[in-house]
């Protein structure tokens, strides 16, 4: 989908403000959209505190200001009221756009202290319970638009803030489809992997779990599927569980402390961040993503489903709609993964079993559909289309009703 600002002139300028720029599916984003809003003839800024991804936020054709919106202190919060008035009213910024909780407070105040559209996306869950929680959260639900990352978000969204319907986007997450094709894999990039990471070519299915090291994330659960599968005499694969901790070293610790048995330790891995995500899944064959809570979205699967290789998720949440699995399919033959009961063991263990049966042409079928599947549905550019949109009109509405106040009054 192709989206311009032709119509709109002067060119649009867009703030995005997100506590960071390190790993994970919000400044991914955030990105992702930088790079369409310059692509359309606007201007892109970023307000944040830094972090791994502002070199390709730069590349991308985005400015950024370096601020402290990550921070919680109320005081520093209400700072950063003033702060991002004045940058939005320097840099002639047309709408402002939050994605996270603490910063939206601050830029709703912004927003609202100079006449701006307003738009958040909400991606992280949608707590109902307890009450302080949900006045925090229901910030992101006071934009002109609220964006929602998937029907499960939006439904939450819906019966838990009750905004005005009419003000509910859903707009699914898209991926980079052509990044993350294995046919743009160079050999070269794969091979660096498997020697970093200690992955012989031996034949043995390669699982692999990418997400930052959490116990939502379900990399605990993982490990005991996998010791499952060695005490039934299942051998034949190995488990690379790839991300970073973040901080979370007490979590860590006992997945090491699993990992002191020995034939778990010569069959799983946990090999820490990687750089070159489309590498990491080009060298597994199966792609795990077990959180044992809802995922609002769920980004790893349709990452994995666009390098065309087959999932295993959690039945629950976002995921339910982004894989295809043969109860929702109508049968294996259709499929593009398999989904299990969240926080089991034992069913994960069974659909890594079942998926170890299929072999590697039944798993290259699957994968082939998880790619359809991703094109069709979740590529970056359908849903930096969609938010282009949702932009285009909320400020021509508000030029328009700019231009209407200037001419009566």
């Amino acid at each position: 989908m192709s989206i311009s600002f032709e119509n709109l002139s002067p060119r649009p300028a867009i703030l995005q403000v997100i506590p960071s720029l390190n790993i994970g599916g919000a400044e991914r984003t955030t990105i992702d959209m930088a790079r369409a809003i310059v692509a359309a003839g606007g201007r892109a800024v970023v307000a944040s505190s830094g972090g791994r991804l502002l070199g390709e936020l730069l590349a991308a054709g985005a400015e950024h200001v370096d601020m402290e919106v990550h921070s919680k202190n109320p005081i520093i919060m209400a700072l950063n009221v003033e702060r991002l008035t004045r940058l939005a009213a320097r840099e002639k910024i047309d709408l402002i756009h939050a994605r996270s909780r603490a910063p939206a407070w601050s830029a709703l105040a912004a927003a609202h202290r100079l006449g701006l559209p307003f738009v958040t996306t909400y991606h992280s869950k949608v707590h109902e319970a307890p009450r302080l929680k949900v006045f925090y959260n229901s910030v992101m639900t006071r934009g002109d638009a609220v964006i929602a990352n998937s029907f499960y978000t939006g439904e939450r969204i819906a019966r838990i803030h009750a905004p005005d319907p009419a003000r509910i986007f859903v707009v699914p997450r898209g991926v980079d489809t052509d990044y993350l094709n294995e046919d743009a894999v160079e050999a070269g990039r794969v091979a660096a992997l498997r020697a970093r990471w200690n992955v012989p070519a031996d034949g043995r299915t390669v699982f692999l779990l990418p997400a930052r090291i959490s116990r939502w994330k379900g990399q605990k659960l993982a490990v005991q599927a996998a010791a499952d599968l060695l005490s039934s005499g299942l051998t034949g694969f190995r488990l690379l569980l790839v991300g970073d901790a973040q901080g979370r070293n007490a979590f860590v610790k006992e997945i090491q402390d699993l990992l002191r048995e020995p034939d778990l330790a010569r069959h799983v891995a946990l090999v820490g961040h990687c750089d070159d995500m489309a590498a990491a899944y080009a060298l597994s064959d199966v792609v795990l993503s077990p959180s044992i809570e809802a995922e609002p979205f769920g980004r790893v699967a349709v990452e994995a489903q666009s390098m065309r290789r087959p999932v295993i998720v959690s039945d629950a949440g976002g995921q339910r709609e982004t894989v295809l699995t043969p109860e929702a399919a109508g049968g294996l033959s259709n499929a593009t993964g398999l989904a299990v009961e969240p926080n089991d063991a034992r069913a994960l263990a069974a659909a890594m079993r079942a998926i170890l049966e299929l072999g590697p042409e039944a798993r290259r079928a699957m994968g082939e559909r998880g790619r359809a599947n991703a094109l069709a549905h979740y590529s970056v550019g359908t849903m930096t289309g969609a938010t282009l949109d949702v932009y285009a009109r909320l400020i021509a509405r508000n030029r328009d009703k700019r231009d209407g106040t200037k001419r009566g009054g």
